[in-house]
C-alpha cells in the first residue's frame, strides 16, 4: 500500500473530525431536549443536551462577553491556524505527532465552530463507571484528548538519535 501524502493525510483527519462531531452535534440539538438522559448504557454512558458558553466544564462561562470572545473564540482560532500552519509547512514532524496534532485541530475547529455559529458548544455524553465519572462533553472533546493522549504516549517511545540519523547522511 502506498503511503498516503502528508497533507492529505492531515486533511482527512481534520475534517473527519470536524464531520463526525458536527454530525452527533447536529443529531443532538434535533434528537434530544435540554437535559433529558437517554441511558445508552445504563447510568455508565448517558446522552443528554447541554449547551456550554465556557470551555472545558463550563469554565469561562462567566466572564465578560469580550473576555469570553478573546479567550474562547479568537485565541483558540489562532492556535488552531498556527497549529495547521505548522503541520502543512514543515516536514519534520514525527506521523504520530501529525496524527495526533490533526486530531486536536479537527477538535478545537469543531468547537470553535458551535460558538462561531450557535454562540455556545453543544456538550451530549457523560461517562459515570462508579468509581469515576466525567463531566458532559463532545467529539470535539474526545479528538482534543486523543490527540493530546497520542502527544504523551510518543514521549515514552525511543527516540532515534539524532547523531546517528546525520552521521550515516
Amino acid at each position: 500500500m502506498k503511503k498516503i501524502p502528508r497533507v492529505a493525510l492531515v486533511l482527512i483527519i481534520v475534517l473527519s473530525n470536524i464531520g463526525c462531531d458536527q454530525i452527533t452535534k447536529k443529531l443532538t440539538r434535533d434528537r434530544i431536549e435540554y437535559n433529558e438522559t437517554i441511558e445508552v448504557i445504563g447510568k455508565n454512558l448517558v446522552l443528554t443536551k447541554v449547551e456550554n458558553t465556557g470551555a472545558f466544564l463550563g469554565m469561562g462561562s462567566s466572564l465578560s462577553p469580550v473576555m469570553r470572545t478573546i479567550l474562547l473564540l479568537v485565541l483558540p482560532s489562532v492556535v488552531m491556524l498556527g497549529l495547521l500552519f505548522y503541520l502543512l509547512k514543515y516536514k519534520d514532524i514525527t506521523q504520530i505527532s501529525v496524527v495526533a496534532l490533526s486530531f486536536i485541530v479537527g477538535g478545537g475547529i469543531g468547537n470553535i465552530y458551535d460558538r462561531i455559529v450557535y454562540g455556545s458548544v453543544t456538550d451530549m455524553l457523560y461517562i459515570d463507571l462508579e468509581f469515576a465519572h466525567t463531566g458532559i462533553f463532545n467529539l470535539a472533546d474526545v479528538s482534543v484528548m486523543i490527540g493530546t493522549g497520542l502527544i504523551l504516549v510518543e514521549q515514552f517511545l525511543p527516540k532515534k538519535k539524532i547523531e546517528e540519523a546525520s552521521a550515516s547522511e
